[in-house]
């Protein structure tokens, strides 16, 4: 032996202390019986000695615990053959190796240890409204500690449990106490931020997650002035593209960065909502367990490797295993030749004995059936079942159809007659549950078993048809998934009397089926165990030796007599040996705990049949009877001895019992299953538990198999899986078979002991295999109970079950909660849990979830039903009141982050107009100089002279009409009329605002024609025009925006309306700006009839134009210079585009305050005398038909919209179709539905607008897009003529690594892309590598470059930021032909691809296609992830997500949804959104709020403010439903 040089003397030894040699001689005794191994015994061995010999060195504990799975050293034997049960515990000693409070032992162990960490974990925030549990005294409790079927890890012995408690008060939480003071939200969320974080805000800047390519620099900061003395946060721009609800401000990317995150807007970081993510980030930074393996091949391919499992775990050293042999069956002369024939006999010989007792609700006998009742009362059955349902020539039931019996657990007579009765006519009884609502859990299930076996007619008793459900007319409702079945009343006065020369027919057992026991797998499927009359009888034969059962004794049996172990004993053992059953209904337990002890105590009854949650109600109730003698029994068989917990069940019950007369040898655990029936009791043998049926070796954990006559024959209608099952052969490490004896796969799991004793250590049902190894569920549980549960939890309502995520399978523990539960103890127990079974069964959890009492769906006898608790977790139904989600610990197999490979040099790769064998990739529109215009535009050069000119040509020529919410004209302009307005406002600006030429000028308008005319008078008097939206309601939110722009732009003057005039200088508007600083304010409403002497012409047309200011979804605010030639340019390329004409008519209903939505609205009506009929978006909130009943009424070919209107449509619509055709709207007419936009286009958006309106007459060809951006407005739009839009489908995954890969429609992790329009005319775009600044290939990913005579001259900034300028708006290439062009960078990655499409110019069409804004990217683990794509996977995932944002903060990853559910779905969402995020993305998610509808800020052209988000989630200003943070 190795550790044999550290021995000590033997003198030493004769020093240790002696409970020290006392576990030296048991680890003797226990090596030389075989329960340990070799290796075991001197890891223990070493361990013991080890304070005693310094050198010996430590082994840690945890290895010693080492899972149960897999070194299965029986310290605990669940189970034994009854038969030899007896001999091993002779004289009632219990041999000190079983003890059975070893498991709470460890647990102690390992939260003590877990304690000297003292991690703080961030409590989820609530929001107090939500999950408001009634008070204790109103809610009733679930069914007494609910009975789980496992009811399980039954108090201790008093003594055991008090030191427990002891041990738990004294200990200091494990989670520190809340801090004082604790910041308090708006929302009055119970939340305790354990442990405070000092000094966050600097480390949290340093580590805030740049998000930008760092070569791709930011537009500069227009908001901050120079003026020294206004702070970097005092004027950040709220973006008034808000909703009113929402209080958000800007975030700016520039040099106030770092700053700004300091404060996050003026909120401290430590703030509740920033340390709670601190101590996230915290528990983050602990090691997990399996370290990353480097197993990465190329980073386009992610590899994810499921863990394997430890190899220095411990190794199986055994022999192979041979199958063992019970004891013979002893041959009794007189057995009767079936089972039918013993009820004959005993019904004829004995017909006044006693055969079953009956009990009423309250625990007392009601009714006592004799053998010659139950003899009679089944002949008549038998008679009336073949000769009365149908007729002579058409029976209904002929011998060996199948019946369903359904009868009440409180009825056992009525049963057992049915039962009889139908053996007694050759039919094949199917005990099932009564079904008690038309979605029972497993209900469907067992239609499909009912359908399967062909049956159409159930036996029922006259009570249970009353109580079925019924539809209005009285008939019983069609059970969901059951077959049509006829009903048949048993009662005996229904019962025909059978003629005297009748008899049934018996014959001697054989391999016919006798009944079908119905048996619900893992999944829930259920499936029917077919029985054989010879297996029958011969298991009744085995039991009665086995149990010693002799005539005339009384048995009290509590269990389900119509399957397992109660059917057995309780109606087939029974009437063999003529014994008297008293059945015990469950209901009667509820209400009477000890009712199954009195009873036996009143009957003296020599054998009980129980399970351990019997033991533990009787325990529980045990004060109020002081008088109950047990001494009469002789045998109290448990049967689910396969529960971890059944030992210290039974430990517990005896030394409660023990003065009582209980004798200790009379405690029988066993283990059983439909398939094989009660193990241990014949031959068997222990195969792996997967793949082939390989013998195990002698020391190794398996599943049970046995082979006798006495098993089940078959999964009833299922041929395969009966193979599987019921005709295994086992086979030897070679993979030959050993003999040719079929056994039967029993589903318990197990090894056989010295003495060929069977332990059973669980079910096959319970295993989970996580990474690799194997874990009981039931072990799991009895950890969470040994953690002291009983303030918070039930006991008997804890579900353990595995779900499928990211590659490999997750651990879920449910439990149900008290509803007097503190929401800090619920936590603190959860918290605590999750450490004792990482510590103990070194195994994450990977989601702990708390629901209301009595919430969980039940099975017949009132256990959890696990399969059906599964479905409702997966789909989001399960509605927890807590829960605690930890994939940080759980998920070890995402790839490797990824390290940025150092670019190739742009010379190896550049030959001509190739780039690595690849075009490069560029596209162009049509060339503006070859197209012939007329001599409008060689003769003016500039927009307002075109107004002139027209209002000369054609005066009364409408251009403009604007419509109301009714759809009615509430005003329009002609060419005459602008002008003539324009001049009138071009007086006042000089008359009043003594305004210069070159000075700019707020317009505030409602979207409309005042606006247009207040632009050309801008114009007309050389002044430069600003357009900004006007505040709305929400003034605090809407008004700083406008305040900033007008300080930005250094305006001179504001030109708007009266009543806005009035509003910025109301109180209100003080509140939220200085209102005694505007710059001259002038309203339009009444001007004089005046008109300038001469109208401003500009000198040259690189002159500015006019400034377009908008904030960005990151939350800039940016102000672009456009000039007089690119005006022109713009209206030209739109007008060639779209084939404007005077004749024509377009509808728009968009905002008119920036890019192509202002130049669409204001600008080329004037330049190509196209009819522009304008639809403000918001006149559609009071009328959604408008837009759509307008293009019906003017019979419109051309309309442009925003997102939001689209959306506005398709939701507010989607169910008016009906509506809109009564209304006889027709939209065959549109040729071309443009969405301005300036992002990637919104495909299933559009596709379900087009397939909506397909009815009314809409073509799905008619829907396009735009795209466009800050440096250049108008890159594609669709246009008229040209190929329809194209799509592709790519790669998400190769997306994520900056590359573009085509896949087939329908390819995993695949993305549909669609092109944003067609390139405008005389624009050209390059596809650039943002960091080398070189081109790229056809098909690749890049930054979209642009040059065009219509891109904006510059950014309007304070201090003209030269190196900027230059970088965005005239930037080179750094190689290639086309390195001479000036570019402007749009700052959007896309991708160029040639189509076989042929373009106007007969050329081969160049796609554009736009991934994203570089800006929005979220970079994490190395990739880049795109918002939107998390998003879109998130809102699939339940039905009540409305909305959705993400953004990151310090490396986290946020998910904001929005509920448009109940408040109690709130907590559903947060497991779905974590695993589908993982699954599609291979992202942890950090943080899930839940907030309501509306709370995500949106701007008017539908995109979503991200970063507005974040700063209010930092900020606390959302108040959540619940925060969620993930371990």
């Amino acid at each position: 032996m190795a550790e044999r040089g550290l021995e000590p003397a033997p003198a030493a030894v004769a020093a240790l202390p002696p409970e020290v040699r006392a576990q030296l001689a048991e680890l003797e005794l226990e090596l030389s019986e075989g329960d340990i191994t070799q290796k075991g015994y001197e890891k223990k061995r070493s361990k013991l000695l080890s304070p005693y010999i310094p050198q010996t060195q430590e082994t840690d504990s945890a290895v010693q615990k080492e899972h149960r799975n897999q070194t299965p050293a029986p310290s605990a034997p669940q189970t034994s053959a009854p038969s030899k049960y007896h001999r091993t515990r002779s004289g009632g000693a219990r041999d000190e190796r079983y003890r059975s409070d070893i498991h709470t032992e460890a647990v102690q162990a390992a939260l003590a240890k877990h304690k000297e960490q003292k991690m703080a974990l961030p409590m989820p925030t609530k929001r107090r409204s939500t999950f408001v549990q009634s008070p204790a005294d109103a809610c009733t409790p679930p069914d007494t500690s609910s009975a789980s079927e496992d009811e399980g890890s039954l108090r201790r012995q008093a003594a055991l449990s008090a030191v427990l408690q002891q041990s738990l008060q004294n200990a200091e939480s494990w989670i520190n106490r809340s801090i004082q003071g604790s910041s308090t939200s708006s929302s009055a969320s119970s939340t305790l931020s354990h442990g405070e974080v000092k000094g966050t805000s600097g480390s949290l800047a340093d580590v805030f997650a740049n998000t930008r390519i760092e070569n791709f620099s930011a537009p500069p900061d227009v908001t901050t002035t120079t003026s020294s003395s206004s702070s970097s946060s005092s004027i950040r721009p709220a973006n008034i593209d808000l909703p009113p609800s929402g209080i958000v401000k800007g975030m700016h990317k520039g040099s106030n960065r770092s700053s700004l995150m300091d404060t996050a807007d003026g909120v401290p970081v430590n703030s509740r909502v920033s340390t709670k993510i601190q101590q996230l980030l915290n528990t983050l930074k602990r090691p997990k367990r399996p370290p990353l393996k480097e197993f990465f091949v190329d980073d386009s391919e992610e590899i994810v490797e499921v863990p394997q499992p430890d190899p220095n775990q411990p190794k199986p050293e055994g022999r192979q295993m041979t199958p063992v042999k019970g004891e013979p069956l002893g041959v009794i002369c007189n057995w009767p030749p079936a089972l039918e024939s013993a009820l004959q006999r005993w019904g004829t010989t004995q017909a006044k004995c006693p055969c079953l007792t009956a009990l009423d609700v309250t625990g007392k006998p009601v009714y006592t059936l004799t053998y010659g009742k139950l003899w009679s009362r089944s002949l008549k059955l038998a008679y009336t079942l073949l000769n009365k349902l149908g007729t002579k020539n058409e029976p209904v039931l002929k011998p060996g159809d199948r019946v369903a019996l359904v009868y009440p657990n409180n009825d056992p007579v009525m049963f057992m007659v049915a039962f009889h009765g139908c053996l007694l006519a050759e039919v094949i009884p199917v005990p099932i549950e009564v079904p008690l609502t038309r979605k029972d859990a497993g209900g469907q299930q067992i239609g499909f078993l009912l359908g399967s076996c062909g049956i159409a007619l159930a036996l029922t008793s006259e009570v249970c048809l009353k109580g079925l459900p019924k539809t209005q007319n009285g008939e019983i409702v069609q059970f969901k998934g059951w077959p049509r079945l006829k009903w048949v009343v048993t009662d005996s006065k229904y019962l025909s009397k059978p003629p005297k020369d009748w008899q049934p027919h018996i014959s001697p057992a054989g391999t016919e089926p006798a009944y079908i026991e119905y048996k619900t797998s893992k999944e829930g499927s259920v499936m029917g165990v077919t029985v054989s009359r010879l297996a029958m009888l011969s298991h009744c034969q085995a039991l009665s030796q086995a149990c010693n059962y002799s005539e005339g004794e009384t048995v009290v049996n509590v269990l389900d007599f119509k399957k397992d172990a109660g059917l057995w004993h309780g109606m087939f053992a029974n009437v063999m040996n003529k014994m008297h059953t008293i059945s015990v209904p469950y209901s009667v337990m509820k209400t009477c705990p000890l009712s199954w002890v009195q009873r036996v105590h009143a009957h003296k009854a020599k054998v009980a049949l129980v399970k351990c949650r019997d033991l533990h109600w009787a325990m529980m109730a045990h004060r109020d009877q002081r008088d109950v003698s047990l001494s009469s029994l002789r045998m109290l068989i448990v049967t689910d001895g396969a529960n971890p917990w059944s030992v210290s069940s039974c430990d517990a019950f005896l030394s409660l019992f023990q003065s009582h007369g209980l004798k200790p040898e009379a405690i029988c655990p066993c283990a059983t299953s439909a398939e094989a029936m009660t193990v241990a009791i014949r031959m068997m043998c222990i195969v792996k538990p997967d793949g082939p049926p390989q013998l195990c070796k002698t020391d190794e954990i398996g599943e049970i198999c046995v082979s006798s006559r006495t098993g089940g024959m078959m999964y009833f209608g299922l041929a395969g899986v009966t193979k599987n099952t019921f005709e295994v052969i086992p086979v030897n490490s070679a993979g030959s078979p050993v003999g040719d004896v079929p056994f039967i796969r029993s589903g318990l799991l197990g090894f056989v002991g010295p003495g060929s004793l069977v332990f059973v250590v669980g079910k096959m049902d319970g295993l989970l295999m996580v990474s690799g190894r194997r874990h009981n569920a039931d072990d799991i549980v009895a950890t969470g109970l040994a953690v002291e549960s009983i303030k918070t939890v039930y006991r008997g309502r804890i579900a353990v079950f595995s779900v499928s995520v990211f590659y490999d399978e997750r651990i879920v523990v449910v439990a149900e909660q008290r509803p007097d539960a503190s929401e800090e103890d619920s936590f603190q127990w959860m918290s605590r849990v999750l450490q004792a079974i990482d510590s103990i069964h070194q195994v994450g959890v990977y989601c702990l979830a708390l629901v209301p009492a009595n919430t969980l769906p039940k099975t017949p006898l009132g256990g959890i039903h696990i399969s059906q608790t599964k479905q409702l977790f997966l789909e989001g139904s399960l509605h927890p009141c807590n829960i605690l989600m930890c994939p940080h610990t759980c998920v070890t197999n995402l790839p490797k982050p990824r390290q940025k490979q150092p670019g190739v040099g742009p010379a190896s790769v550049m030959v001509g107009n190739l780039v690595a064998g690849k075009r490069i990739a560029q596209a162009a529109g049509r060339d503006l100089g070859q197209i012939e215009e007329n001599d409008l535009v060689r003769k003016h050069q500039f927009l307002a002279e075109i107004l002139q000119w027209r209002a000369q040509a054609t005066p009364d020529h409408v251009l403009f009409m604007l419509l109301n919410a009714k759809g009615t004209t509430v005003c329009t302009a002609s060419c005459l009329q602008l002008h003539k307005r324009a001049e009138r406002i071009a007086a006042v600006l000089g008359d009043k605002g003594h305004l210069n030429a070159g000075d700019n000028v707020v317009l505030l308008y409602p979207p409309g024609i005042e606006l247009i005319a207040a632009f050309y008078g801008c114009l007309y008097a050389g002044c430069i025009p600003v357009t900004v939206r006007p505040p709305h309601q929400n003034l605090t939110a809407t008004l700083p925006t406008v305040r900033m722009i007008v300080d930005v732009s250094k305006a001179a003057c504001i030109l708007t309306t009266q009543t806005l005039m009035r509003l910025l200088r109301s109180r209100e508007a003080a509140a939220a700006v200085d209102v005694k600083t505007w710059p001259t304010i002038i309203d339009t409403d009444d001007l004089p009839r005046k008109r300038l002497p001469q109208l401003y012409k500009p000198p040259t047309p690189e002159m500015l134009a006019y400034l377009d200011f908008s904030v960005s979804t990151t939350g800039m605010l940016t102000g672009v210079k456009m000039s007089h030639s690119a005006v022109n340019a713009l209206c030209r390329a739109i007008k060639l585009q779209c084939e404007l004409y005077s004749s024509r008519q377009i509808a728009i209903c968009l905002d008119p305050y920036c890019g192509l939505g202002f130049a669409l609205w204001c600008l080329c009506s004037v330049y190509s005398g196209h009819q522009s009929i304008l639809i403000p978006p918001m006149e559609l909130e009071n009328n959604l038909f408008l837009w759509l009943s307008t293009v019906n009424q003017y019979k419109i070919r051309d309309t442009f919209c925003s997102y939001s209107v689209m959306e506005l449509c398709t939701k507010g619509l989607g169910n008016q179709v009906e509506v809109l055709k009564t209304r006889g709207i027709n939209l065959s007419c549109i040729r071309t539905c443009v969405v301005v936009a300036e992002e990637r286009p919104r495909i299933a958006l559009q596709q379900s607008f087009s397939k909506l309106f397909k009815d009314i007459g809409l073509s799905p060809r008619a829907v396009s897009t735009t795209f466009g951006s800050r440096v250049n407005v108008a890159i594609c739009l669709q246009g008229t003529s040209g190929p329809d839009p194209t799509t592709v489908y790519v790669d998400l995954k190769s997306l994520r690594h900056d590359r573009v890969r085509l896949v087939e429609r329908g390819a995993p992790q695949s993305l549909l892309l669609s092109e944003s329009g067609k390139i405008l005319p005389g624009v050209k775009v390059v596809i650039v590598n943002p960091e080398t600044k070189g081109p790229v290939g056809d098909s690749h990913l890049g930054e979209i470059w642009v040059n065009s005579p219509h891109t904006a001259s510059g950014y309007y900034t304070i201090y003209d930021s030269e190196t900027l300028q230059a970088d965005h708006f005239n930037t080179r290439l750094s190689f290639g032909d086309a390195a001479q062009t000036l570019w402007a960078r749009t700052g959007y990655l896309g991708f160029v691809r040639r189509t076989e499409l042929t373009a106007a110019t007969g050329e081969r069409h160049d796609a554009l296609y736009v991934v994203g804004a570089l800006d929005e990217t979220l970079e994490l683990r190395g990739l880049r992830y795109h918002p939107i794509d998390i998003e879109t996977s998130v809102s699939r995932v339940h039905r009540s997500i409305a909305e959705c944002a993400v953004f990151t903060w310090t490396n986290l990853l946020v998910v904001v949804v929005e509920l448009c559910g109940s408040e109690q779905e709130a907590l559903d969402l947060v497991p779905l959104v974590t695993n589908v995020v993982l699954e599609e993305h291979y992202l942890i998610v950090g943080v899930v709020v839940v907030v309501d509808p509306g709370v995500i800020p949106i701007n008017s052209r539908g995109e979503k403010q991200r970063m507005h988000l974040r700063d209010s989630f930092l900020a606390d200003q959302l108040d959540p439903i619940y925060v969620a943070y993930n371990m």
